[in-house]
């Protein structure tokens, strides 16, 4: 058996760094939304990185581009790595952004030490996989999985009625390539883990065999708008106020459900004309439940959808459910994840199973292909916060796995 592979450690760091750059937001962080200027910039200099090493890039007609080393035999499915480059809003510099990175170091190291792979090596950058401009997130590896049709994503507008399309072209990023509609060997995803057990263990990778099942709901209130002196209680109409009974609802049920660690939570709240001195005639409230378990799932989500008649008699308006998508119910594939058990062990890595508890674009990806995701530790768990922070320390050993794991992806028989 060959000595384990290693990653040229501080270049990974450097290219990093370099994104650390591009969408500064609160100190510390970033603010690179999707399809925004400044997520060109971004896109510009991964796809920049990608051709200067030789591979070959493509974007699809959903802006996911890939980049794709060349495998000795070009007729067999080609292995993945990939993740996102956008970021929420108030972001970290390494939620998604280490898992893109990592692959594209991955193809770097493997040019590095002149190791061919028997199937060629791809990188994706998902576009829009935060949702946090145009919902619900995740939706080019949706699209790409078949979840999505292509012209309602491309159909999807942001708060300010601007079309995804309409900003893909903007950007030059509406690409040619057809989305999904051919077969992937296998998809590997590296991400932060987004909650505090490896840094608080101190161990300095996790294998993810599932996620929490999500459901997600987008709510609209209707009423309608009068007054704020003079119009009678008994007659008010106002959309603020049904929204936010419903979002107190939502977080109650989370509450019902913390012993078994579930989750609800409003996570958005939108409201129009939203105005000092007048009621707001409609409002919008975005709902996501979370549990290990899909039918507890299921179950919270019934009871905020219960709930409607009653809040919409208390605050006098109607609710309407506009929205909705569902995902972690996947469950990856076992042969990856004993991959990516393998090569911890020979690294000498100390590792643990895990449950994902957020979103990624490996749940759309394992519908279509067998796939399994690493978690490396970030500092307190903490992240969509600009105080996000990982280090290179924590986050090689990680990246170690994962170039071994695709290599013997790869070169499999």
């Amino acid at each position: 058996m060959s000595a384990p592979l290693n990653i040229n450690a501080p270049r990974f760091w450097r290219t990093v760094e370099r994104s650390d750059a591009i969408g500064i937001g609160r100190a510390g962080g970033l603010q690179r939304v999707a399809l925004s200027d400044d997520d060109k910039i971004m896109r510009d200099q991964f796809v920049t990185w990608c051709k200067e090493a030789g591979y070959a890039v493509t974007v699809d007609r959903v802006g996911s581009i890939f980049a794709r080393r060349a495998g000795e035999a070009p007729d067999l499915p080609p292995v993945v790595i990939g993740s996102h480059l956008d970021t929420q809003v108030n972001g970290g510099r390494y939620d998604g952004v280490l898992g893109v990175l990592a692959g594209l170091e991955v193809l770097r190291s493997l040019d590095d030490q002149r190791i061919k792979t028997k199937r060629a090596v791809e990188v994706v950058s998902w576009t829009n996989e935060e949702g946090a401009r145009f919902s619900p997130p995740m939706v080019a590896a949706g699209a790409f999985a078949g979840v999505y049709p292509v012209d309602w994503v491309l159909g999807l507008k942001d708060d300010d009625g601007i079309g995804f399309g309409d900003e893909l072209r903007r950007l030059g990023y509406d690409g040619r390539a057809p989305v999904g509609g051919r077969p992937l060997d296998a998809y590997f995803e590296l991400h932060i883990e987004q909650g505090p057990e490896l840094w608080e263990r101190n161990i300095p990778v996790g294998l993810v065999t599932k996620g929490y099942a999500v459901r997600g709901t987008v709510v609209e209130v209707m009423g309608e708008t009068a007054h704020t002196g003079p119009w009678p209680m008994d007659k008010r109409k106002n959309a603020l106020v049904g929204a936010a009974m419903l979002a107190v609802a939502v977080n109650d049920i989370g509450w019902q459900f913390h012993a078994s660690a579930g989750k609800a939570t409003p996570s958005r709240l939108v409201a129009w004309p939203n105005k000092p001195g007048i009621l707001s005639d409609w409002a919008q409230v975005t709902c996501d439940f979370r549990h290990l378990d899909p039918q507890s799932a299921d179950q919270m989500k019934a009871l905020m959808l219960a709930q409607l008649p009653e809040l919409a008699k208390r605050a006098n308006v109607e609710f309407k459910v506009v929205q909705e998508w569902v995902f972690g119910n996947e469950r990856f594939d076992p042969a990856c994840i004993g991959l990516l058990r393998e090569a911890s062990s020979r690294l000498g890595v100390p590792s643990i199973d895990m449950a994902s508890q957020a979103g990624h674009d490996a749940y759309h990806v394992s519908k279509v292909a067998p796939t399994a995701m690493i978690f490396t530790p970030c500092r307190d768990g903490i992240t969509h916060n600009n105080h996000e922070f990982a280090d290179l320390e924590r986050t090689l050993p990680g990246v170690n796995v994962l170039l071994n794991a695709v290599v013997a992806r790869a070169n499999r028989v």
